[in-house]
This record gives structure tokens, C-alpha cells and sequence, in this order.
């Protein structure tokens, strides 16, 4: 399990660039329980659902998944899907895992992250961001003074997400000297 807050890396750079850098890396969704929260101090939670909690192309949540949200709705943390999604697939997805959704969100912009801690009655401060995508999840969380996590993807992306994966290793690697290496992430 790596789970790293970042202070800079090799390279990195501060200003605008530093919206761009996840507060925290982990290798799965499922490294963040309540001790993990608690560490933080952090209270809630925003979660992507497409190559965050499920790949794009499943369509019903699988076991672990429920547990893992049962863990944390048993432990009063409140949780809200958001994702830039317009399916009925992923309202789908939220009902059934019993879970509030922002769909579609509108990621990286404010309106979103906003109406998400308004329905968790949670302050940004004690509430994170859990997203595979730095230039929507990251970005907005970042904007919206939320702790912000970076997780692997967990599936095929669309074509316009392959093609800013590119640009989202170069900047993961200039900004917080970490690339994704088979899954996991690694430092440089």
C-alpha cells in the first residue's frame, strides 16, 4: 500500500502548476478506510465512480466494493459520488450502492465540488477527493480546498482521456517525481 502526501518533488514547481498535484497517492480506493481519514483529519468523501471505484465498462458493483463503502457509511463517514458521466450508468451504479451522485458534475469546475459538500454538510477542509484523473478530479478538488487523492485507473479509458494520460505522466513526474508503474505508483 503507498500512500504518500506530497511536500514537492524533483523538479516540482509551485503556483498554478501546484493545482495540478495530488495531496496524496494511493494504489487502490481500498487503502482509504477510517485510519487513513482519521490520520488526515479528514471527514468525507467525494468519490469519482468511472476508473476510480469501478472500470468505465462494468456495470454493477461488486462485493468489495459494497464492504467498503458499508465500512465507511458504519463509521459515519459520508460519502457522495460525482462524475462527469452523463449516463444513466452511473446514477445507476450510485442507487445501487445507496450513495447520493452529482451526474454529470462538470469536473474540474467549482459548481460541482460546491453542491457535493453542501449535500455532506462537511466543511473542504475535513473532506478529500478520491479520483483517478488529474486534470478533472485533482484539479477541481485542488480549486475547491479539498484534500485531494490520486488513485491508478482501473480500466480502458476513452480516447480523449488517452491522450491527456500523456500529458498527465509528464506533469505527475515534474510535479511529484511519481510515475504509475504496473499498477502502483513509484517514485523517480
Amino acid at each position: 500500500m503507498t500512500q504518500t502526501r506530497l511536500e514537492g518533488g524533483p523538479g516540482s514547481v509551485g503556483g498554478f502548476w501546484s493545482d495540478f498535484r495530488p495531496d496524496h497517492f494511493v494504489d487502490s480506493f481500498y487503502d482509504i478506510d477510517i485510519d487513513w481519514l482519521r490520520e488526515r483529519r479528514l471527514r468525507g468523501l467525494l468519490v469519482d465512480v468511472d476508473n476510480t471505484i469501478m472500470p468505465r465498462n462494468e456495470t454493477m458493483p461488486g462485493a468489495r466494493l459494497r464492504e467498503w463503502i458499508c465500512a465507511l457509511c458504519r463509521a459515519d463517514v459520508p460519502l457522495l459520488a460525482i462524475s462527469n458521466n452523463w449516463s444513466s450508468r452511473v446514477k445507476t451504479i450510485a442507487r445501487e450502492l445507496d450513495l447520493e451522485v452529482i451526474a454529470p458534475a462538470g469536473k474540474p469546475f467549482g459548481p460541482a465540488f460546491a453542491k457535493g459538500l453542501d449535500l455532506l454538510g462537511l466543511p473542504a477542509a475535513e473532506t478529500a477527493i478520491v479520483g483517478d484523473q488529474v486534470f478533472t478530479d485533482i484539479l477541481g478538488g485542488n480549486r475547491a480546498g479539498l484534500a485531494s487523492v490520486l488513485v491508478p485507473p482501473l480500466g480502458i479509458d476513452l480516447v480523449h482521456t488517452k491522450v491527456l494520460r500523456i500529458l498527465e505522466r509528464a506533469l505527475l513526474r515534474r510535479l511529484a517525481g511519481r510515475v504509475l508503474r504496473d499498477g502502483r505508483w513509484s517514485a523517480i
